[in-house]
């Protein structure tokens, strides 16, 4: 399926993943929690490249909202393609979302999802203002 990305949602980041067999479902295609598994590596991913490592004592992202729509049924075996887009940088969130498609299919949407991400200080379990550096990487 193809689907027309919007000017505001920025790309950040793309991640190769293998599917793996146990991934699949009786149903023979991928398991629809793998989808949200491989949409939270790639997120993950993406943070860890930036600097943006949990931390605990300090603070960092938490999702507060996810989503996945599917187009199209992902089968072992095969690798997926995964592109992070951020956007809509608020006071203390931001959206993150991405695609997903084969890799021997180049421009076929197989699913698209995202998360709503807050910035928090995890001690106090308070959401904070985004910090400055991570505001730029969301805005560019």
């Amino acid at each position: 399926m193809k689907i027309e990305i919007p000017e505001r949602k920025k790309l950040v980041h793309t991640m190769h993943i293998p599917i793996r067999w146990g991934d699949m479902d009786a149903m023979g295609h991928l398991n629809n929690a793998s989808y949200f598994r491989y949409l939270e590596t790639a997120r993950i991913d993406w943070m860890y490249a930036i600097g943006c490592r949990p931390d605990p004592q300090g603070e960092g992202l938490v999702i507060i909202n996810a989503f996945c729509n599917f187009y199209k049924q992902l089968e072992y075996p095969g690798d997926v393609l995964v592109k992070t887009y951020v956007s809509d940088a608020g006071r203390t969130t931001f959206e993150s979302w991405a695609t997903l498609e084969r890799v021997d299919a180049p421009g076929v949407i197989c699913a698209a999802g995202g998360a709503t991400t807050i910035w928090v200080n995890f001690p106090a379990q308070k959401a904070m203002p985004l910090p400055g550096w991570m505001r730029q990487r969301v805005e560019g």
